[in-house]
């Protein structure tokens, strides 16, 4: 469809209904959101599979997490996982980062406060896994509103590479690219609200880089063609697309 790469970096698979994001009820199936996703033009998707529940061990995120692989053995050429930790507990999940990246695992997040009950992710719980996927060279992918949240994970650990998810309002996507102006390893995938805001995508780009943003959707919650065509609408230079299509994702993440 493209003569270019597309590259989901965030997406919300499920094997099971209770993990399916869908707002009207469509992917009804796994098999169906993976077909939307191929025939509206992306050539590999990558996330995790969450739901918000009451989590009182640590279970349920394991669970999640081999979902993912199996999701990548029954599509091995399109997806590409994510996975889930919880400041809850972790020891585990400094044990699931090792273990799922002795499985191939890139990636973790998104990471989503309210889907887990952890509002801030700079909590010293989080420290032994942060430094492990800094040494890993794992990115990870935070849904967060409280910037100081963020900055506080990188200064903490200055070459972890994050990427806050979704640009959000004009007031917090300035703040955003102010602190990416500052920080070389942090990222933004353009998921969520933002891009529908004309001239916002090019904005950025022009302000810190195309370098540093990703495309992302968060389908199955958000249309994907939208997101495609609202990064083509904007008129970026082709190497500008090509960059924030799938280069940046590739050579960050190390997929």
């Amino acid at each position: 469809m493209f003569d270019f790469e597309i590259i989901d970096a965030h997406i919300h698979p499920f094997l099971d209904t209770e993990n399916r994001l869908s707002v009207y009820d469509r992917p009804e199936t796994c098999p169906e959101m993976m077909r939307e996703l191929l025939e509206s033009g992306v050539s590999r998707a990558c996330g995790s599979v969450i739901k918000a529940a009451d989590i009182t061990d640590f279970e349920y995120i394991r669970k999640c997490n081999r979902d993912t692989l199996k999701l990548r053995e029954q599509y091995p050429d399109f997806y590409l996982p994510g996975i889930s930790i919880h400041a809850a507990f972790p020891e585990e999940s400094c044990r699931e980062v090792e273990d799922m990246y002795r499985h191939g695992v890139r990636w973790i997040g998104e990471l989503v406060p309210y889907m887990v009950g952890t509002q801030e992710f700079s909590v010293k719980a989080l420290s032994p896994v942060y430094e492990l996927a800094q040494e890993l060279g794992m990115p990870v992918n935070i849904h967060q509103a409280d910037l100081k949240d963020i900055e506080k994970i990188l200064l903490d650990f200055p070459k972890l590479k994050i990427v806050m998810a979704h640009p959000n309002e004009k007031t917090v996507y300035l703040e955003r690219l102010t602190l990416m102006k500052r920080f070389p390893n942090l990222y933004l995938d353009i998921s969520g609200t933002g891009l529908f805001r004309w001239g916002m995508l090019r904005y950025g780009v022009r302000e810190v880089g195309a370098e540093h943003f990703l495309f992302g959707t968060d389908f199955p919650i958000c249309n994907i063609a939208m997101y495609i065509y609202g990064v083509l609408a904007e008129k970026l230079e082709r190497r500008e697309q090509e960059l924030l299509f799938a280069e940046n994702f590739l050579r960050i993440s190390g997929y």
